[in-house]
């Protein structure tokens, strides 16, 4: 038995090395890129003046997005798990939604709605209203993305207060504190690895959006670097994308060490705390919920409907696609199917073989997340034009690149499942005469099956909205819904942009309220089973990792 367990140590060492080379081939090819023109030419591009403009805008819009989405998400995430709010459970899913979003449609709806010669500038000319402050640059770009990546923060933050034993803070008051000190000494320690695990992917969410600060005119790295590559200047471009993916390591660092640190000293408790009392505020607090709920998901919603109104009225054809649709769900199941495969030796070799290599190879694993989409993409441009050409613009090399970008959504809950399986049922598995291959089949998968298809959803919902990975690897004539609303609002083609926006926000609104539900279900799951005096573990979920829900995000907006 132990020779069997040495192969398959080695099996999934090789399996999880291939995947790790997968996701290390853009950086490393971009290093390869960026210096053809020489060091010189590198050391150009990175002093320019108009570098540092960039650096600083980007690394500014990270910041503020950060500040703002902690601001929103955190207050949101005590009002519906401490508090007697009124419909907690609707609230919650309300506020879920705009992960739903694309940056890019949101973009576009608050472009139009606000913008010039938009729709409430229509509304306000008759009143003498010529024009109205521009949306367009850090302002917009900051406004948009903080109100559509809050969820992130909410949803991190509110996992970690439901997970909190109420008999802390009661030993606090019992022992004199008042309910600030109590917040202050007890609640505010145990929740700052969330705040910090939640703002940090909110940052890399912002440093890697291409949609919102393009449609929106903002010089972020993405778009410039996106610039770039368009009028073959690809030689910059990778310099400047190797600076990128600097920044996004920066952050990326410290968020697995909260995340780490959110493991190990999380007080997880048995039972719920109990509901404080808004009394005359909480009807107002709904109103404030809700009020947040209308700006990142209800009026860009309604913004495309009107759009879509308007178009309908011009009598223009309607039509949709199903082609859009169908080549939309193409790339995310197979994205979906392709990452969770890719995360098994990987998720595997993390929890059942603790090696060293092991632990660097899942490290390797988590590079493709920092990674903004325009990056990778460029990285898998340069190599398959040159070295793979036969792939290069097909289905295959655009799966490749979801798998580089969207790991670690499988990663995350599929590893926290496979923990909760108990290594001494596969030991009696073996000792019963079954093969690694069979008990892995009849054991780990089945046990694990929850965090299979919370990573498939996760990635299903992520690809169904990535844009600029997309654009620069879709075979030639694959169009999805996102590149069909971004070649037409592209042309301020505003009306004809409504439907397949409208139906890429319905597709999209499916798997994150079906999360989101789930995850608040599962209090009622454990207090059923405390009835019988059974202890049931949290199966996995998007939020007991904080960089699942990117996307986010992103990938969303950050890979939109």
């Amino acid at each position: 038995m132990a020779s069997t367990r040495r192969f398959s140590g080695r099996a999934l060492t090789v399996a999880a090395a291939a995947v790790a080379i997968l996701a290390l081939l853009p950086p490393a090819y971009l290093i390869i890129r960026a210096t053809e023109s020489g060091l010189e030419r590198a050391w150009e591009v990175l002093a320019e003046p108009r570098t540092i403009e960039v650096l600083v805008n980007t690394v500014g819009l990270m910041a503020g997005v950060t500040v703002g989405a902690i601001l929103i998400g955190a207050p949101l995430a005590w009002l519906t798990i401490r508090t007697d709010v009124p419909a907690r459970g609707v609230l919650t899913v309300l506020l879920a939604l705009p992960l739903a979003l694309p940056s890019y449609i949101a973009a576009y709806a608050y472009v139009s709605f606000l913008g010039p010669r938009g729709l409430l500038q229509g509304w306000l000319q008759p009143l003498g209203v010529d024009r109205l402050p521009s949306i367009y640059g850090y302002w917009g770009a900051w406004f948009v993305l903080t109100i559509i990546s809050y969820p992130y923060v909410f949803l991190t933050v509110r996992a970690t207060l439901r997970r909190l034993d109420p008999s802390a803070e009661e030993a606090s008051r019992t022992l004199g504190q008042n309910a600030f000190g109590t917040f202050r000494r007890v609640v505010v320690p145990a929740l700052r690895p969330a705040l910090v695990s939640g703002g940090l992917l909110v940052a890399l969410y912002a440093l890697s959006d291409f949609g919102a600060v393009s449609m929106l005119r903002f010089d972020a790295f993405t778009r410039v670097i996106y610039v770039r590559y368009n009028v073959i200047d690809r030689s910059a471009a990778s310099v400047l994308a190797l600076l990128l993916v600097a920044l996004a390591v920066v952050v990326l660092v410290p968020e697995l060490r909260a995340r780490r640190a959110a493991t190990t000293h999380l007080h997880a408790g048995s039972r719920r705390p109990r509901s404080q009392p808004l009394g005359r505020w909480r009807w107002p607090a709904f109103a404030a919920g809700c009020a947040v709920f209308a700006l990142g998901a209800a009026l860009p919603v309604g913004v495309i409907v009107l759009w879509l109104i308007r178009w309908l009225r011009t009598g223009e054809p309607v039509r949709l696609a199903g082609e859009l649709v169908a080549n939309s769900l193409q790339a995310s199941a197979l994205a979906a199917v392709a990452v969770v495969v890719a995360a098994w030796p990987v998720t595997m070799l993390a929890t059942r073989h603790r090696t060293r290599t092991g632990r660097v190879l899942e490290g390797f694993g988590w590079i493709g997340y920092a990674l903004p989409g325009v990056v990778v993409a460029l990285g898998l441009v340069s190599f398959g034009a040159r070295h793979v050409p036969s792939v290069y613009q097909t289905i295959t090399m655009l799966v490749v690149a979801y798998v580089v970008m969207f790991l670690p959504l499988a990663l995350g809950p599929m590893k926290s499942s496979v923990q909760q399986v108990n290594p001494a049922w596969e030991e009696a598995s073996r000792t019963l005469g079954y093969g690694p291959a069979r008990t892995f089949f009849s054991v780990v998968m089945p046990l694990s099956r929850s965090g299979v298809l919370t990573g498939a959803a996760l990635v299903f919902l992520t690809v169904m909205k990535e844009l600029p990975a997309t654009l620069m690897l879709a075979p030639t004539g694959f169009s999805t819904l996102a590149t069909q609303v971004w070649s037409t609002t592209s042309e301020n083609f505003y009306g004809a942009a409504a439907l397949p926006a409208l139906t890429l926000v319905v597709l999209a609104s499916v798997p994150t309220a079906v999360l989101a539900l789930r995850d608040d279900a599962r209090p009622r799951r454990q207090t059923r089973s405390r009835r019988s005096d059974l202890v049931e573990l949290p199966p996995a979920t998007p939020v007991d990792r904080a960089p699942v829900l990117v996307p986010v995000g992103a990938a969303g907006g950050g890979r939109a």
